[in-house]
Formats: structure tokens, sequence, C-alpha cells
């Protein structure tokens, strides 16, 4: 397998990010491992199914512009190319709008929106070289509709999926393949085994996901999809 790609997968977990980097780790792709906290990601490092590649952890934090951008340039320099870049992060609060306040707002927002502009920004500027390259938002119904109580999720969501939406018909011509992910659904907690089949099929298995994104980055430019939908066949929409 070549050795010289990468992938960098932020705000990376034991779910979508741990499913993420093992697909891509299987088709040859070095994995950059990036989240607020190191340690979580140095045990996630250690999976069986990442030992014949490379990986290296981060700590970021997502609207960090200076993390970002180091997180970017040491996976070119150390990883390889960067040919995808997967971002996940999001800030959830359930609240009233009586109850809350502009600096939860402003932190969902942040979290969910400011950061996936600094990192796709970044991807870009590297990818725009070479002319191909894929950049994938995890999305949720959030951003497709308002929920009681919902707000400050919903915004970020919202002003991610609008991000996308705006950087997909400026990079798509140049090359670069970019994509947003409606998660319609719970997903499946990999570390919960209840052992009830008609339980677990109310929710999304990370691994299927993964599969997904990895379908996703792996479509012919003739055929390119910009926003994808992701939902148990139980699932109510």
């Amino acid at each position: 397998m070549e050795k010289n790609k990468s992938c960098i997968i932020l705000g990376a977990g034991p779910s979508i990010g741990l499913a993420a980097a093992k697909k891509f780790a299987s088709h040859g792709y070095n994995i950059a491992l990036a989240s607020r906290n190191k340690n979580k990601l140095d045990i996630l490092a250690k999976n069986e199914d990442l030992k014949n590649i490379k990986v290296e952890t981060f700590e970021v934090e997502a609207s960090n512009e200076n993390q970002i951008f180091s997180l970017v340039q040491s996976a070119e320099k150390n990883l390889g190319s960067v040919e995808v870049g997967i971002y996940n992060p999001s800030k959830f609060v359930k609240k009233s709008i009586l109850d809350l306040t502009s600096k939860e707002i402003e932190k969902a927002w942040k979290v969910s929106c400011l950061g996936g502009f600094i990192f796709a920004k970044e991807l870009a500027k590297l990818m725009m070289n070479r002319k191909r390259g894929t950049i994938i938002f995890t999305g949720a119904t959030a951003g497709m509709r308002g929920g009681n109580g919902f707000a400050a999720f919903a915004i970020g969501k919202f002003g991610l999926r609008a991000l996308a939406e705006s950087m997909a018909r400026e990079m798509h011509p140049k090359g670069i393949h970019v994509i947003w992910v409606n998660i319609d659904g719970a997903i499946m907690n990999t570390q919960i085994n209840n052992n009830n089949k008609e339980e677990d099929e109310k929710f999304i298995k990370p691994d299927d996901i993964a599969n997904n994104y990895f379908q996703l980055h792996s479509q012919n430019r003739s055929a390119w999809s910009h926003t994808a939908e992701l939902r148990t066949w139980k699932e109510k929409f």
C-alpha cells in the first residue's frame, strides 16, 4: 500500500472518528486524529486496525486557528499528502430560548461552524495545488430544521451546512470535493452491547457511516454528491 497519503479527522472519538480512521487506514491512508483530549486519542491510536499505518494524535480546540493550522501542516509534512479531511466537532446544547445565554450560542456556533471554516480553508489551500481532495462535514438533522430547545445546536449546524454549500460551489470546479452529511438519527454507542438486535437497529452504526464516507470520497468527479443523508431503515423522516 502507498504510505504517502493521509486523512485528518478533527473531532475524533470512539464512534465516527475511530470508525473513519479504521476505514481509511484499511485503504492505505495514514491518519491524523485530533480533538481536545489527546490522552483519549492516544488510546484510539493503539487500535489493532490501525497498526499497519502511521497514526499521529493532536490536541486541538475546534475553533483555534493556530492549532488547526499546525494540525494541517504537521499532517502534510509527517503523514503524507492530505487527501481527506473530516470535520466532526459540535456543541450540543438543549435549552429554552429563554434560558440560553449569548455565550452558549457563541460557543455552539464557534465549535460547529467557525471551526469547520478554519479547518476547510486550511485544507483547501493545500488541495488547490494538487487539484484534488475531499472535505467531509459531519452534519445533523438540526442543520435542516430547528427543533424546540435546540436553537444553539441548530445555529451551529445550519451555519456549517451553509459553509459547505458555498464552499462546494466554489471548490468543486477546482477539483476539491466538498460534502455535507446529514446524520439523521442516534448513533450506536459501540461501548455498549445489549445483545438486543431489534433495539440495535434503531441506531446508526459508526462503521456504516465510515463506509459511506469512504464511498463519497471515492466517487468519480463526473457524478459527485454534495449532500448525503444517513439514517436507519427504522427512522421516521
